[in-house]
């Protein structure tokens, strides 16, 4: 499926606002509702939307603690990628897990309950003998801004 422009401007505008009602949407896209809907059917279907969810402010949580962390892996065979990532998988605080190039091989972002509670998940992965070789933690202080949506209009590179 190749989008259009009215395609991204419905994305960026689901992105904005997830529980938007189909009318309000179709208004702020200049189409009518029918048409609408059917678009964002088809986006789903496609794969672009995955799913809607709630933003949460996690300072309002209380006492948390967000880590990143870079991993450096023993051996770089698919199946010691595998295995790494499917650990950091099961983990429920870890929230995002990137290969990456450079210096390591992974870069992970925790979200804990405070630092004895990531250090307890590091030394279960570090029994666990998963292929880690080194890692290194970057304990976040303050996080003055944090983006939630893509710039949708400059990745967008297709025609009407």
């Amino acid at each position: 499926m190749k989008l259009d422009r009215i395609d991204v401007r419905i994305l960026a505008e689901l992105q904005r606002n997830g529980r938007i009602t189909n009318v309000e949407l179709a208004e702020l896209v200049h189409l009518s509702p029918s048409p609408c809907l059917m678009r964002v059917k088809k986006l789903q279907q496609a794969g672009y939307i995955i799913g809607y969810s709630a933003q949460i402010d996690v300072a309002k949580l209380g006492e948390t603690l967000t880590v990143f962390t870079e991993f450096t892996l023993k051996n770089h065979r698919q199946i010691d990628f595998a295995r790494f990532q499917e650990a950091l998988e099961k983990i429920d605080s870890c929230v995002e897990c990137h290969l990456v190039s450079g210096g390591y091989d992974y870069l992970a972002k925790f979200v804990t309950a405070g630092i004895v509670d990531y250090q307890t998940i590091i030394e279960a992965l570090i029994d666990r003998d998963i292929g880690i070789d080194r890692y290194f933690s970057f304990v976040v202080m303050k996080t003055p801004f944090a983006k939630t949506q893509l710039p949708l209009t400059r990745l967008f590179t297709g025609d009407d």
